[in-house]
Parts: structure tokens; C-alpha cells; sequence
């Protein structure tokens, strides 16, 4: 069966405004996401249909705080919540938090091309 740790996977983002560490699952991608400031995904992800993530996600929050926003509402979750959000949010953390994800990989790898594609024109390395 197939297995990881966070400190296994291996890093993919390693910027001022995130860690990343990921592994595929046989179509699902399991990420470790570490925020080291707060951050407002606006930016990144206009571009994407709606200006906004169109991949859904089941998730736990290791700490910190994490909202999702969307067209019709904005949901909060703490340290310890586990969650799904569907696709049509814009993510917004606050610094120090973690969250580990679970997302179908061909829905994520456009998504993820788009935002390493929006750091680098911002001047962030992904």
C-alpha cells in the first residue's frame, strides 16, 4: 500500500510565501502545504476560468487558519477541521499555518502549471 510522511515527500514549492511537498497516488496527489506569511490567493489565480481554483480538494488544517472564498461565500477552517472544497474558491491563509490536501491530479497539474506560471511573473520562485 502506498505510503509517505511529510518529511518524505518531496519539496516542489519552496518560496518566501510557501513549502509545498507532494506525492501521486495513483490519481490522487497528496500535498504538504506550509504557509510562512499570510497570503491572498487572488493574485495567482486570475487567469483560471472564474479567477478561481477549479479543482476540488479534501483536506485537513494541522494548524493555523485557512478560508476559502467564494463567489457566494467565504468558509473558515481552523487547526484540526477537515474539509472539501469544491471547485470555484480562492484560497487565503494566514502565516504559519499547514494544511494537508488530497486532489485528483489531472485536475490539479493544469492548476498548479497556472500558479508556478503566476509566482514567476510576480517574482516569486516556485
Amino acid at each position: 500500500m502506498p505510503r509517505t510522511t511529510k518529511a518524505e515527500a518531496p519539496i516542489v514549492v519552496d518560496a518566501p510565501i510557501l513549502t509545498t511537498r507532494r506525492v501521486d497516488f495513483d490519481g490522487f496527489t497528496l500535498q504538504f502545504d506550509e504557509y510562512h506569511v499570510d497570503a491572498d490567493g487572488t493574485p495567482v489565480f486570475r487567469g483560471l476560468p472564474d479567477d478561481r481554483c477549479q479543482c476540488p480538494h479534501w483536506g485537513v488544517v494541522v494548524s493555523g487558519e485557512i478560508r476559502l472564498r467564494y463567489a457566494d461565500r467565504e468558509e473558515v477552517y481552523l487547526a484540526g477541521d477537515a474539509y472539501y472544497a469544491p471547485p470555484g474558491h480562492v484560497p487565503v491563509v494566514t502565516a504559519g499555518s499547514e494544511v494537508i490536501e488530497f486532489s485528483p491530479t489531472a485536475q490539479l497539474e493544469p492548476t498548479m502549471q497556472h500558479l508556478a506560471a503566476a509566482m514567476a511573473a510576480m517574482g516569486e520562485r516556485a
